[in-house]
């Protein structure tokens, strides 16, 4: 058990910063999945393409997209992780090497934060005492325990979350009329985006109506661009 969960307190008090590592995965696989084949969807309709084109696109981008997401979130996250592990090793190297330098980094750090000079001292040496390497990572380089990097989990988190948001405009552009299939997808994507602006706030403690918003007035500036494009491109074609 982390210090973090052992500490104790006189009341329950949640937090949702624990969440930030998947809900950022999952919030951008499901956004980019709705807003990428939608708009995929709508340039291909305004060029002209009847149903099977439409469909066969918005399949396609819908898997090249999930495998996308994983391996980008995977590398990113991977990159993270190892970048920590290798401050990890420097900072024991140090201690193990350099106790009174770093002694001096913390205490001139708590100082930085509005410790008097001896209850900083004070502070360093005892959080030294118990646990020295844990102090540095913390109040020096910024590593806590409170969301380490998972590689795995983000990217089986994008890739899945890609493919649910995908599905919603790929299962109305193959069962809207083809007349009207622009129009349909667009209502179906605001809807999509709108719900996942309002679902990503309520689990992250954020306001609904602003994050749902700003979700939905970059996606219709996707759609209206990609769909303009595509009038255009099947126009000279």
């Amino acid at each position: 058990m982390s210090d973090l969960e052992q500490q104790p307190s006189g009341h329950d008090e949640p937090h949702l910063s624990f969440r930030t590592g998947w809900l950022r995965a999952a919030v951008m696989g499901a956004n980019d999945g709705i807003l990428s084949t939608a708009s995929l969807i709508a340039g291909v309709a305004a060029g002209g393409g009847d149903r099977v084109a439409i469909v066969l696109a918005g399949t396609a981008g819908l898997v090249a997209g999930a495998m996308s997401m994983a391996a980008g979130e995977y590398v990113s996250v991977s990159s993270q992780s190892d970048t920590e592990a290798a401050d990890i090793e420097r900072e024991k190297y140090e201690l193990e090497h350099n106790p009174e330098s770093e002694l001096e980094e913390l205490v001139a750090i708590y100082e930085f934060r509005g410790l008097s000079p001896d209850l900083a001292r004070q502070v360093a040496v005892e959080l030294t005492e118990k646990d020295a390497l844990g102090a540095h990572l913390r109040d020096e380089i910024g590593i806590t325990d409170l969301s380490p990097p998972a590689p795995v989990q983000a990217a089986v988190v994008s890739a899945l979350t890609f493919a649910v948001g995908a599905a919603a405009p790929l299962i109305v552009a193959a069962m809207a009329p083809l007349s009207g299939l622009i129009w349909w997808v667009g209502i179906a994507t605001v809807l999509a985006l709108a719900l996942l602006g309002a679902l990503g706030a309520q689990a992250g403690g954020a306001p609904k109506l602003r994050a749902s918003a700003r979700v939905v007035v970059w996606g219709v500036l996707a759609m209206a661009a990609t769909s303009a494009i595509g009038a255009i491109v099947g126009t000279s074609l």
